[in-house]
């Protein structure tokens, strides 16, 4: 009888060319070296043109993407990787794209009943033929005030503004477009700001603790995430049981409308009468010293480095399996 072949170097993927690249390889150090302390054996690599040689150049590699971003969340390498058949950690191509897109994503959440705020997409053509004033009215109309503009497809909350109103409008439009083609208006939402991370352990969806976010400035932007001591965070978030549990149970719900695997985190607000509202989904969650995933499995009772390695063996077993 034949053994199970065991997976060879663990190649960790980090960098990229998009604007999270800072955050995508202090990320992908933390992973490597979690890895490293479990005695695995791992290869650090950026993106580029020698990295295909490299994967066909390893004996059984699997992957660990760390990349943040169009380039490592939109579904582009995790399809390069499956057409050069190498396991990775991490959802698949479609799934990938589905949660990406805020414009394709919020409207996905809601047909499949999640509290969601109210949105509208809008690209950067419509905008500048059909006129600006216009536009603006239209929105302000529909959605209210204050109101959140983001890029449709973009993480760590760059080109992400709160608009209180119309005024602030035009310009919050204009640094979304900077990030992307597309942007998404919708509803802010008043409430305690959480995130929930799902890990697939034994089969199993499990929720971690929630993390309740606490920014200084009042705002999660790019400073406020990556910088140390710019945001408090609670954990497990100042929720009542049944919050918490009502937490867990949408972002559980997330990740399965999504079809996402193996990890994914829900940004969440929770209204004041303790109603969770669904902002997003994240397939590639920052592994920073300052990023939610970390702390969530370290409130769970979790080792970070041997969620990592489990990680790792499921995507081996998955392929094992397929072959």
């Amino acid at each position: 009888m034949n053994e199970t072949p065991t997976h060879g170097p663990i190649v960790v993927l980090a960098g990229g060319l998009s604007h999270e690249r800072d955050v995508s390889l202090r990320s992908g150090r933390r992973v490597a070296q979690a890895l490293r302390d479990q005695g695995r054996e791992v290869v650090e690599s950026d993106l580029g043109a020698d990295l295909i040689d490299l994967l066909r150049g390893l004996p059984n590699p699997v992957a660990f993407p760390v990349l943040h971003g169009g380039v490592g969340e939109d579904g582009g390498l995790q399809q390069v990787l499956t057409l050069l058949d190498v396991p990775y950690v991490g959802s698949e191509p479609g799934a990938c794209r589905r949660s990406f897109n805020k414009a394709i994503g919020g409207p996905l959440a809601e047909r499949a009943g999640l509290e969601r705020p109210r949105m509208a997409a809008l690209p950067h053509d419509m905008f500048r033929e059909l006129g600006a004033a216009a536009i603006m009215g239209a929105l302000g109309e529909r959605i209210g005030f204050p109101l959140i503009v983001k890029p449709a497809r973009g993480g760590s909350a760059l080109g992400c503004t709160k608009v209180n109103g119309p005024a602030e409008l035009p310009q919050a439009m204009v640094s979304a477009y900077a990030y992307g083609d597309l942007a998404v208006i919708e509803e802010f939402v008043e409430g305690t700001e959480v995130a929930v991370t799902v890990v697939e352990l034994d089969g199993e969806q499990v929720p971690l603790p929630a993390v309740e976010i606490r920014p200084n400035s009042g705002i999660y932007d790019y400073t406020a995430r990556y910088t140390a001591g710019e945001t408090r965070f609670i954990v497990p978030a100042t929720l009542s049981e049944e919050s918490a549990g009502a937490c867990a149970a949408l972002a559980v719900s997330a990740h399965r409308v999504f079809g996402l695997r193996d990890l994914s985190r829900a940004d969440i607000i929770v209204r004041p009468d303790g109603t969770p509202v669904f902002i997003e989904t994240n397939v590639a969650p920052g592994m920073t010293e300052t990023s939610l995933l970390p702390q969530a499995v370290e409130a769970a009772g979790f080792d970070f480095g041997l969620l990592c390695a489990q990680l790792v063996d499921n995507a081996w077993t998955r392929h094992v399996a397929t072959v």
